[in-house]
Protein backbone atom coordinates (compact mmCIF):
# COMPACT_ATOMS: atom_id res chain seq x y z
CA UNK A 1 0.00 0.00 0.00
CA UNK A 2 2.78 2.40 1.01
CA UNK A 3 4.71 1.68 -2.36
CA UNK A 4 1.12 2.30 -4.47
CA UNK A 5 0.92 5.58 -2.83
CA UNK A 6 4.63 6.66 -2.54
CA UNK A 7 4.72 5.94 -6.66
CA UNK A 8 1.81 7.80 -7.01
CA UNK A 9 2.97 10.96 -5.67
CA UNK A 10 6.05 10.61 -7.32
CA UNK A 11 4.59 9.73 -10.41
CA UNK A 12 2.22 13.93 -10.47
CA UNK A 13 5.61 15.04 -9.26
CA UNK A 14 8.23 13.60 -11.21
CA UNK A 15 7.34 16.36 -13.99
CA UNK A 16 7.78 19.13 -11.41
CA UNK A 17 10.90 17.45 -10.22
CA UNK A 18 12.89 17.40 -13.35
CA UNK A 19 11.84 20.83 -14.15
CA UNK A 20 13.29 21.66 -11.01
CA UNK A 21 16.37 20.04 -11.34
CA UNK A 22 16.58 21.31 -14.99
CA UNK A 23 15.89 25.44 -13.02
CA UNK A 24 18.35 24.66 -10.76
CA UNK A 25 20.84 24.02 -13.38
CA UNK A 26 19.76 26.60 -15.67
CA UNK A 27 19.88 29.14 -12.81
CA UNK A 28 23.67 28.02 -11.88
CA UNK A 29 24.64 28.80 -15.28
CA UNK A 30 23.11 31.94 -15.47
CA UNK A 31 23.12 33.39 -11.80
CA UNK A 32 25.86 31.38 -10.11
CA UNK A 33 26.71 33.78 -7.29
CA UNK A 34 22.99 33.89 -6.65
CA UNK A 35 22.37 30.54 -6.72
CA UNK A 36 25.31 29.34 -4.64
CA UNK A 37 24.10 32.34 -1.66
CA UNK A 38 20.34 31.26 -1.68
CA UNK A 39 21.30 27.14 -1.77
CA UNK A 40 23.89 28.22 1.06
CA UNK A 41 21.65 30.25 3.59
CA UNK A 42 18.94 27.78 4.40
CA UNK A 43 21.68 25.13 5.04
CA UNK A 44 23.29 27.43 7.13
CA UNK A 45 20.30 27.75 9.47
CA UNK A 46 19.80 24.08 9.59
CA UNK A 47 23.38 23.77 10.67
CA UNK A 48 22.96 25.99 13.92
CA UNK A 49 19.46 24.86 15.09
CA UNK A 50 21.00 22.26 16.40
CA UNK A 51 24.24 23.32 18.77
CA UNK A 52 21.65 26.01 19.85
CA UNK A 53 19.15 23.67 20.79
CA UNK A 54 22.07 21.62 22.78
CA UNK A 55 22.78 25.27 24.91
CA UNK A 56 18.68 25.44 25.66
CA UNK A 57 19.49 21.62 26.72
CA UNK A 58 22.37 22.40 28.67
CA UNK A 59 20.11 25.50 30.73
CA UNK A 60 17.47 23.07 31.47
CA UNK A 61 19.44 20.64 32.75
CA UNK A 62 21.93 23.12 34.71
CA UNK A 63 18.67 24.08 36.69
CA UNK A 64 19.23 20.30 38.30
CA UNK A 65 22.09 20.34 39.25
CA UNK A 66 26.16 20.02 38.65
CA UNK A 67 25.69 16.21 38.47
CA UNK A 68 22.99 15.94 35.98
CA UNK A 69 25.01 18.87 33.65
CA UNK A 70 28.21 16.96 34.22
CA UNK A 71 26.01 13.59 33.11
CA UNK A 72 24.72 15.50 30.28
CA UNK A 73 28.00 16.74 29.20
CA UNK A 74 29.95 12.85 29.22
CA UNK A 75 26.62 11.56 27.51
CA UNK A 76 26.50 14.19 24.45
CA UNK A 77 29.84 13.99 23.79
CA UNK A 78 30.12 10.17 24.03
CA UNK A 79 26.59 9.93 21.27
CA UNK A 80 27.81 12.95 19.05
CA UNK A 81 31.10 11.48 18.41
CA UNK A 82 29.20 8.16 17.48
CA UNK A 83 26.74 9.64 15.36
CA UNK A 84 29.13 11.38 13.70
CA UNK A 85 31.64 8.44 12.58
CA UNK A 86 28.25 7.91 10.45
CA UNK A 87 27.99 11.19 8.75
CA UNK A 88 28.85 9.01 5.13
CA UNK A 89 25.35 8.33 5.39
CA UNK A 90 24.48 11.74 4.44
CA UNK A 91 27.34 12.43 2.44
CA UNK A 92 27.85 9.56 0.02
CA UNK A 93 24.18 9.54 -0.34
CA UNK A 94 23.88 13.24 -1.09
CA UNK A 95 26.88 12.98 -3.82
CA UNK A 96 25.03 9.50 -5.25
CA UNK A 97 21.74 11.09 -6.05
CA UNK A 98 22.96 14.37 -7.32
CA UNK A 99 25.21 12.47 -9.75
CA UNK A 100 22.64 10.31 -10.85
CA UNK A 101 20.01 13.20 -11.62
CA UNK A 102 22.51 14.90 -13.26
CA UNK A 103 23.26 11.87 -15.70
CA UNK A 104 19.09 12.01 -15.62
CA UNK A 105 19.11 8.53 -14.23
CA UNK A 106 15.80 9.49 -11.65
CA UNK A 107 15.56 5.56 -10.83
CA UNK A 108 19.01 5.45 -10.14
CA UNK A 109 18.61 8.25 -7.84
CA UNK A 110 15.79 6.38 -5.59
CA UNK A 111 17.31 3.14 -5.58
CA UNK A 112 20.58 4.72 -3.77
CA UNK A 113 18.11 6.45 -1.29
CA UNK A 114 16.31 2.69 -0.89
CA UNK A 115 19.38 1.12 -0.01
CA UNK A 116 20.91 4.10 1.95
CA UNK A 117 17.75 4.59 4.14
CA UNK A 118 18.04 0.57 4.83
CA UNK A 119 21.96 1.01 5.97
CA UNK A 120 20.92 3.86 8.51
CA UNK A 121 18.43 1.39 9.80
CA UNK A 122 20.08 -1.10 10.39
CA UNK A 123 23.13 0.06 11.65
CA UNK A 124 20.68 2.36 14.39
CA UNK A 125 19.35 -0.84 15.14
CA UNK A 126 23.24 -2.23 15.44
CA UNK A 127 23.95 0.96 17.70
CA UNK A 128 21.49 0.29 20.30
CA UNK A 129 22.49 -3.54 20.44
CA UNK A 130 25.96 -2.73 21.01
CA UNK A 131 25.55 0.72 22.87
CA UNK A 132 22.69 -0.25 25.45
CA UNK A 133 25.20 -2.64 27.76
CA UNK A 134 28.37 -0.41 27.04
CA UNK A 135 27.25 2.72 27.81
CA UNK A 136 28.70 2.32 31.48
CA UNK A 137 32.24 1.71 30.25
CA UNK A 138 31.71 3.80 27.89
CA UNK A 139 31.09 6.98 30.63
CA UNK A 140 33.81 5.44 32.55
CA UNK A 141 36.15 5.90 30.03
CA UNK A 142 35.37 9.49 29.32
CA UNK A 143 36.08 10.11 33.35
CA UNK A 144 32.51 9.98 35.00
CA UNK A 145 32.43 8.04 38.38
CA UNK A 146 29.87 8.22 41.49
CA UNK A 147 26.80 9.78 40.65
CA UNK A 148 27.57 11.23 37.77
CA UNK A 149 28.40 7.64 35.94
CA UNK A 150 25.25 6.87 36.97
CA UNK A 151 23.03 9.58 35.39
CA UNK A 152 25.74 9.36 31.96
CA UNK A 153 24.66 5.63 31.69
CA UNK A 154 20.58 6.80 31.93
CA UNK A 155 20.95 9.38 29.55
CA UNK A 156 23.14 7.20 27.01
CA UNK A 157 20.78 4.21 27.14
CA UNK A 158 17.31 6.65 27.14
CA UNK A 159 18.98 8.43 23.98
CA UNK A 160 20.59 5.02 21.79
CA UNK A 161 16.91 4.39 21.29
CA UNK A 162 16.79 7.64 18.73
CA UNK A 163 19.60 6.40 16.90
CA UNK A 164 18.45 4.72 13.65
CA UNK A 165 16.26 7.95 13.66
CA UNK A 166 19.25 10.07 13.88
CA UNK A 167 21.06 7.94 11.20
CA UNK A 168 17.86 8.20 8.74
CA UNK A 169 17.18 11.74 9.08
CA UNK A 170 21.37 12.01 8.71
CA UNK A 171 20.46 9.83 5.08
CA UNK A 172 17.35 11.12 3.60
CA UNK A 173 18.47 15.10 4.50
CA UNK A 174 21.28 14.25 2.25
CA UNK A 175 19.25 12.80 -0.20
CA UNK A 176 17.15 15.86 -0.48
CA UNK A 177 20.20 18.24 -0.32
CA UNK A 178 20.89 16.34 -3.59
CA UNK A 179 18.08 16.77 -4.80
CA UNK A 180 19.15 20.49 -4.28
CA UNK A 181 16.27 20.72 -2.12
CA UNK A 182 18.18 22.98 0.68
CA UNK A 183 14.87 24.51 2.09
CA UNK A 184 13.32 21.25 3.48
CA UNK A 185 16.03 20.18 5.80
CA UNK A 186 16.10 23.81 7.28
CA UNK A 187 12.41 23.36 8.23
CA UNK A 188 13.18 19.64 9.66
CA UNK A 189 15.63 20.68 11.88
CA UNK A 190 13.83 23.70 12.80
CA UNK A 191 10.59 21.57 13.41
CA UNK A 192 13.18 18.67 15.32
CA UNK A 193 14.58 21.32 17.65
CA UNK A 194 11.28 23.61 18.58
CA UNK A 195 9.84 19.89 19.39
CA UNK A 196 12.93 19.08 21.33
CA UNK A 197 12.90 22.40 23.43
CA UNK A 198 8.87 21.93 24.13
CA UNK A 199 9.63 18.57 25.64
CA UNK A 200 12.45 19.50 28.03
CA UNK A 201 10.40 21.37 30.63
CA UNK A 202 8.07 18.47 31.39
CA UNK A 203 10.23 15.68 30.83
CA UNK A 204 12.94 16.99 32.59
CA UNK A 205 11.07 18.80 35.74
CA UNK A 206 7.44 16.55 35.64
CA UNK A 207 3.97 18.12 34.64
CA UNK A 208 0.78 16.78 35.55
CA UNK A 209 1.40 12.97 35.68
CA UNK A 210 4.76 12.70 34.03
CA UNK A 211 7.66 12.26 37.13
CA UNK A 212 10.56 14.38 36.83
CA UNK A 213 13.09 12.73 34.73
CA UNK A 214 15.76 15.12 35.41
CA UNK A 215 18.57 14.60 32.58
CA UNK A 216 17.13 11.10 31.26
CA UNK A 217 13.90 13.20 30.82
CA UNK A 218 16.18 15.67 28.01
CA UNK A 219 17.44 12.12 25.94
CA UNK A 220 13.94 11.21 25.90
CA UNK A 221 12.94 14.54 24.52
CA UNK A 222 15.93 14.54 22.43
CA UNK A 223 14.85 10.86 20.87
CA UNK A 224 11.21 11.28 20.60
CA UNK A 225 11.82 14.35 18.71
CA UNK A 226 14.44 12.73 16.41
CA UNK A 227 11.63 10.03 15.68
CA UNK A 228 9.12 12.39 14.62
CA UNK A 229 11.83 14.28 12.34
CA UNK A 230 13.08 11.08 10.94
CA UNK A 231 9.58 9.92 10.34
CA UNK A 232 8.52 13.34 8.53
CA UNK A 233 11.88 13.54 6.36
CA UNK A 234 11.89 9.79 5.05
CA UNK A 235 7.70 10.57 4.30
CA UNK A 236 8.58 13.48 2.20
CA UNK A 237 12.06 12.03 0.39
CA UNK A 238 9.78 8.96 -0.34
CA UNK A 239 7.51 11.44 -1.69
CA UNK A 240 10.17 13.07 -3.88
CA UNK A 241 11.66 9.81 -4.95
CA UNK A 242 9.67 7.21 -4.49
CA UNK A 243 10.00 3.52 -3.16
CA UNK A 244 12.42 1.06 -4.31
CA UNK A 245 11.69 -1.61 -6.32
CA UNK A 246 14.48 -3.67 -4.80
CA UNK A 247 17.52 -3.18 -3.01
CA UNK A 248 20.94 -4.23 -4.34
CA UNK A 249 23.66 -5.57 -2.01
CA UNK A 250 26.51 -4.09 -4.08
CA UNK A 251 24.99 -0.74 -3.61
CA UNK A 252 24.94 -1.41 -0.12
CA UNK A 253 28.79 -2.64 -0.12
CA UNK A 254 29.63 0.68 -2.39
CA UNK A 255 28.13 3.33 0.59
CA UNK A 256 30.18 0.76 3.35
CA UNK A 257 33.47 1.39 1.43
CA UNK A 258 32.87 5.59 1.16
CA UNK A 259 32.19 5.11 5.26
CA UNK A 260 35.58 3.15 5.09
CA UNK A 261 37.00 6.11 3.57
CA UNK A 262 35.00 8.90 5.94
CA UNK A 263 35.75 7.00 9.05
CA UNK A 264 39.71 7.02 8.83
CA UNK A 265 39.18 10.87 7.72
CA UNK A 266 37.18 11.16 10.89
CA UNK A 267 39.13 9.25 13.01
CA UNK A 268 42.44 11.49 12.14
CA UNK A 269 39.98 14.42 12.63
CA UNK A 270 39.43 13.74 16.06
CA UNK A 271 42.66 12.33 16.85
CA UNK A 272 44.26 15.77 16.39
CA UNK A 273 41.79 17.64 17.98
CA UNK A 274 41.74 15.64 20.72
CA UNK A 275 46.08 15.91 21.01
CA UNK A 276 45.24 19.51 21.05
CA UNK A 277 43.23 19.51 24.14
CA UNK A 278 45.64 17.34 25.68
CA UNK A 279 48.55 19.36 24.81
CA UNK A 280 46.58 22.90 25.96
CA UNK A 281 45.12 20.64 29.21
CA UNK A 282 48.74 19.85 30.37
CA UNK A 283 49.52 23.63 29.81
CA UNK A 284 47.55 24.81 33.09
CA UNK A 285 43.94 25.69 34.00
CA UNK A 286 44.46 29.04 32.30
CA UNK A 287 45.68 27.34 28.58
CA UNK A 288 42.60 24.67 29.04
CA UNK A 289 40.20 27.38 29.90
CA UNK A 290 41.61 30.05 26.99
CA UNK A 291 41.63 26.58 24.67
CA UNK A 292 38.14 25.62 25.08
CA UNK A 293 36.35 29.41 24.78
CA UNK A 294 38.70 29.33 21.52
CA UNK A 295 37.44 26.29 20.27
CA UNK A 296 34.00 26.37 20.90
CA UNK A 297 33.95 29.73 18.58
CA UNK A 298 36.18 28.25 16.02
CA UNK A 299 33.43 25.19 15.51
CA UNK A 300 30.68 27.14 15.53
CA UNK A 301 32.05 29.64 12.69
CA UNK A 302 33.54 26.52 10.70
CA UNK A 303 29.39 25.96 10.03
CA UNK A 304 29.48 28.73 8.24
CA UNK A 305 31.47 27.79 5.72
CA UNK A 306 30.28 23.83 6.07
CA UNK A 307 27.36 25.57 4.56
CA UNK A 308 29.00 26.57 1.38
CA UNK A 309 30.91 22.92 1.46
CA UNK A 310 27.74 21.43 1.43
CA UNK A 311 26.13 22.98 -1.27
CA UNK A 312 28.93 23.16 -3.48
CA UNK A 313 28.61 19.80 -2.80
CA UNK A 314 25.27 19.10 -4.53
CA UNK A 315 26.34 21.23 -7.15
CA UNK A 316 29.48 19.84 -8.06
CA UNK A 317 27.78 16.18 -7.72
CA UNK A 318 25.05 17.02 -10.34
CA UNK A 319 27.12 18.53 -13.17
CA UNK A 320 30.03 15.49 -12.66
CA UNK A 321 26.97 13.33 -13.08
CA UNK A 322 26.05 15.17 -15.97
CA UNK A 323 29.69 15.07 -17.19
CA UNK A 324 29.78 18.65 -17.47
CA UNK A 325 33.44 19.09 -16.06
CA UNK A 326 33.95 22.91 -17.11
CA UNK A 327 30.75 23.51 -15.16
CA UNK A 328 31.89 22.03 -12.21
CA UNK A 329 34.93 23.75 -11.70
CA UNK A 330 32.82 27.15 -12.53
CA UNK A 331 31.19 26.07 -9.26
CA UNK A 332 34.37 24.94 -7.61
CA UNK A 333 35.50 28.57 -8.43
CA UNK A 334 32.65 30.73 -7.39
CA UNK A 335 32.12 28.58 -4.36
CA UNK A 336 35.57 28.95 -3.08
CA UNK A 337 35.77 32.45 -3.93
CA UNK A 338 32.65 33.63 -1.49
CA UNK A 339 34.08 30.87 1.48
CA UNK A 340 37.90 32.40 1.64
CA UNK A 341 35.62 36.01 1.68
CA UNK A 342 33.77 34.66 4.47
CA UNK A 343 36.75 33.97 6.24
CA UNK A 344 38.22 37.20 5.96
CA UNK A 345 35.32 38.48 7.20
CA UNK A 346 34.74 35.94 10.42
CA UNK A 347 38.42 36.88 10.66
CA UNK A 348 38.17 40.29 11.65
CA UNK A 349 34.84 39.22 13.56
CA UNK A 350 37.06 37.61 15.70
CA UNK A 351 39.33 40.36 16.23
CA UNK A 352 36.63 42.83 16.78
CA UNK A 353 34.93 40.82 19.15
CA UNK A 354 38.01 39.44 21.14
CA UNK A 355 37.10 42.32 24.15
CA UNK A 356 33.24 40.92 24.08
CA UNK A 357 34.58 37.52 24.76
CA UNK A 358 37.08 37.95 27.20
CA UNK A 359 34.08 40.01 29.47
CA UNK A 360 31.82 37.49 28.65
CA UNK A 361 33.58 34.01 28.36
CA UNK A 362 37.16 34.03 29.55
CA UNK A 363 38.04 33.95 33.28
CA UNK A 364 40.20 36.68 34.18
CA UNK A 365 42.93 34.27 35.22
CA UNK A 366 43.33 32.89 31.40
CA UNK A 367 43.37 36.53 29.96
CA UNK A 368 46.93 36.98 29.32
CA UNK A 369 47.33 33.48 27.64
CA UNK A 370 44.10 34.03 25.58
CA UNK A 371 44.77 36.98 23.69
CA UNK A 372 47.93 36.32 21.25
CA UNK A 373 46.29 32.39 20.81
CA UNK A 374 42.85 34.31 20.02
CA UNK A 375 44.58 36.36 17.48
CA UNK A 376 46.56 33.41 16.06
CA UNK A 377 43.26 31.38 15.86
CA UNK A 378 41.48 34.39 14.23
CA UNK A 379 44.59 34.40 11.23
CA UNK A 380 43.67 30.94 10.25
CA UNK A 381 40.46 31.61 9.36
CA UNK A 382 40.37 32.56 5.58
CA UNK A 383 42.76 29.39 5.48
CA UNK A 384 40.36 27.05 7.09
CA UNK A 385 37.71 28.44 4.77
CA UNK A 386 39.67 27.10 1.96
CA UNK A 387 39.88 23.58 3.57
CA UNK A 388 35.82 23.33 4.52
CA UNK A 389 34.75 24.46 0.96
CA UNK A 390 37.26 21.83 -0.82
CA UNK A 391 36.44 19.34 0.93
CA UNK A 392 32.64 19.67 -0.19
CA UNK A 393 33.61 19.84 -3.48
CA UNK A 394 35.45 16.64 -3.43
CA UNK A 395 32.86 15.11 -1.80
CA UNK A 396 30.72 16.39 -4.84
CA UNK A 397 33.30 14.36 -7.19
CA UNK A 398 33.38 11.42 -4.95
CA UNK A 399 36.74 11.17 -4.32
CA UNK A 400 36.99 10.37 -0.73
CA UNK A 401 40.15 8.30 -0.84
CA UNK A 402 41.84 11.61 -1.85
CA UNK A 403 40.30 13.44 1.37
CA UNK A 404 41.14 10.76 3.71
CA UNK A 405 44.86 10.64 2.35
CA UNK A 406 44.60 14.32 2.75
CA UNK A 407 43.39 14.22 6.67
CA UNK A 408 46.37 11.63 6.89
CA UNK A 409 48.88 13.71 5.85
CA UNK A 410 47.19 16.83 7.71
CA UNK A 411 47.14 15.16 10.79
CA UNK A 412 50.76 13.62 10.92
CA UNK A 413 52.44 17.21 9.92
CA UNK A 414 49.92 18.62 12.49
CA UNK A 415 50.34 16.15 15.57
CA UNK A 416 53.84 16.43 15.04
CA UNK A 417 53.99 19.88 15.56
CA UNK A 418 52.05 19.31 18.63
CA UNK A 419 54.39 16.65 19.97
CA UNK A 420 57.18 19.12 20.07
CA UNK A 421 55.71 22.05 21.93
CA UNK A 422 57.09 22.49 25.71
CA UNK A 423 53.58 22.08 27.66
CA UNK A 424 55.27 24.12 30.53
CA UNK A 425 56.37 26.79 28.09
CA UNK A 426 54.31 30.32 28.68
CA UNK A 427 53.62 30.55 24.95
CA UNK A 428 52.29 26.65 24.45
CA UNK A 429 48.50 27.72 24.14
CA UNK A 430 50.35 30.16 21.02
CA UNK A 431 52.10 27.27 19.68
CA UNK A 432 48.95 24.87 19.65
CA UNK A 433 47.21 27.11 17.28
CA UNK A 434 50.32 27.34 15.40
CA UNK A 435 49.91 23.83 14.51
CA UNK A 436 46.50 23.86 14.61
CA UNK A 437 47.27 26.58 11.78
CA UNK A 438 49.63 23.56 9.82
CA UNK A 439 47.07 21.27 9.64
CA UNK A 440 44.74 23.33 8.74
CA UNK A 441 47.42 24.54 5.86
CA UNK A 442 47.97 21.29 4.79
CA UNK A 443 44.26 20.04 4.21
CA UNK A 444 43.74 23.55 1.64
CA UNK A 445 46.72 23.05 -0.28
CA UNK A 446 45.52 19.24 -0.77
CA UNK A 447 42.24 20.01 -1.34
CA UNK A 448 43.51 23.43 -3.96
CA UNK A 449 46.07 21.21 -6.22
CA UNK A 450 43.44 18.74 -6.51
CA UNK A 451 41.68 21.67 -8.59
CA UNK A 452 43.95 23.45 -9.55
CA UNK A 453 45.76 22.72 -11.50
CA UNK A 454 44.43 18.96 -11.02
CA UNK A 455 46.92 16.43 -9.57
CA UNK A 456 45.86 12.80 -10.35
CA UNK A 457 43.37 11.27 -11.13
CA UNK A 458 41.14 13.96 -10.85
CA UNK A 459 37.24 14.08 -12.01
CA UNK A 460 38.03 17.89 -12.00
CA UNK A 461 40.59 17.62 -14.83
CA UNK A 462 38.88 18.37 -18.60
CA UNK A 463 40.20 15.54 -20.22
CA UNK A 464 41.65 15.91 -23.97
Amino acid sequence: MLSDVCGLWSAVYSKLSTMSDLASESTFKQSPHKTLISLSIPVLFSLIAEPLTGLIDTAFVAQSGSVPLAALGVGTIALSSTFWVFNFLGIGTQTGIAQALGRGESQRARDINGVAVSLALALGILLIVIGYPLATQLAVALGAGGEVLLEAERYMQVRLFGAPAVLITLTTMGSLRGLQDMKTPLWIALLVNALNILLDWPFIFGLGPLPAMGVAGAALASALSQWVGAVLVLTITLYRLGVPQQLRLWEMIGLLRVGRDLFIRTGMLMLFLLLATRVATQSGDESGAAYQVIRQVWIFSALTMEAFAITGQSLVGYFVGANDILQARRVAAVATQWSMATGVLLALAMIALGPLIIRTMVPPDAVAVFRPAWLIAALTQPINAVAFITDGLHWGTGDYRYLRNGMIAASLCGGAALLLINSESPGALNWIWVATGLWILVRSIAGVIRIWPGVGATPFKVWG
